[in-house]
């Protein structure tokens, strides 16, 4: 009998995250799923990341491939990540979260469903917050949507964990500015909702626990000090269908990303581009 589960790249970007990494390696090698690799992406560590890979490659029984860059921000490793992967599936995971046990089963379960639709570009699940209170349930145990649409038109606002054809995926890199090293994920999962769907579930296949030095905690800030791919992000969501009210705070957002680093009224239309960005302006706002 032929086997049509999927091979499943669980693919991790990490910097100086040593001491957290011993915890997602567990967690990762207590799956009861076997068809995947673990793909590490070290984002310039300059901690005990690498020497902790070299033991791991070692004694390990699943299959894990280390690679290490100069620093360029976690979407850059993701670049590099997707251009490596080896799975059917690219599923992104945190250095300071963790996985259950049967993540990838369900994964596989859900993305079985759709596999051969080529208008749906993968699979996503719940995150479970492991150090906070905080919970929500989706009103449909499955159901098929665009990532935009799941927050703009139906209004969901908690943590879901992504699950992308990485034949798709390899179509939308991140975009890299120079000197600059975050751009949010959310710009490209908001691309790829152009053209396709994905199949959403109302099952925990990701634990995620917010560090006080992590990305999620400190988004406003990174927003501010990397204004070019921050202005690009919020350029793009003008364009999609949203209320009059969302558009006013995006361009609220946007006017204090412009100020706070100096490029002031004309230093704005250089970024954005002054056509592209009265274009947006014109057309969304009225």
């Amino acid at each position: 009998m032929m086997d049509n589960s999927a091979f499943i790249t669980i693919f991790t970007p990490t910097y100086n995250r040593f001491q957290l990494l011993q915890r997602l390696y567990d967690s990762i090698s207590h799956i009861k799923y076997s068809k995947f690799e673990w793909l590490v992406v070290d984002d310039g560590s300059t901690d005990e990341t690498e020497s902790f890979f070299r033991t791991i490659l070692e004694n390990t029984h699943f299959l894990v491939r280390y690679i290490k860059q100069n620093n360029g921000g976690k979407h850059t490793a993701i670049n590099r990540g997707v251009k490596e992967a080896k799975g059917e599936l690219f599923f992104i995971v945190d250095s300071d979260d963790l996985l259950p046990s049967d993540s990838l089963e369900e994964i596989n379960h859900y993305y079985s469903k759709i596999k051969n639709n080529s208008k749906i570009a993968g699979v996503v699940g719940r995150k479970k917050i492991i150090n906070s209170e905080k919970s929500f349930d989706l009103k449909e145990k499955e159901f098929i949507c665009s990532p935009f649409d799941f927050r703009y038109k139906f209004h969901y606002s908690g943590d879901m964990a992504e699950v992308i054809k990485t034949d798709i995926l390899r179509q939308y890199p991140f975009p890299v500015f120079e000197n600059e090293n975050f751009v949010t994920e959310s710009l490209v999962w908001f691309r790829i909702a152009e053209k396709y769907d994905f199949l959403y579930f109302d099952t925990s296949i990701y634990y995620c626990e917010y560090q006080e030095d992590g990305l999620t905690d400190n988004y406003w800030r990174l927003l501010k000090k990397n204004p070019k791919g921050s202005l690009l992000y919020y350029q793009e969501l003008l364009k999609n269908n949203i209320t009059k009210e969302q558009k006013f705070n995006i361009l609220k957002t946007i006017k204090s990303i412009a100020l706070s680093n100096g490029y002031g009224f004309f230093g704005l239309y250089k970024i954005l581009g002054i056509y592209n960005f009265f274009l947006s302006f014109r057309k969304n706002i009225t």
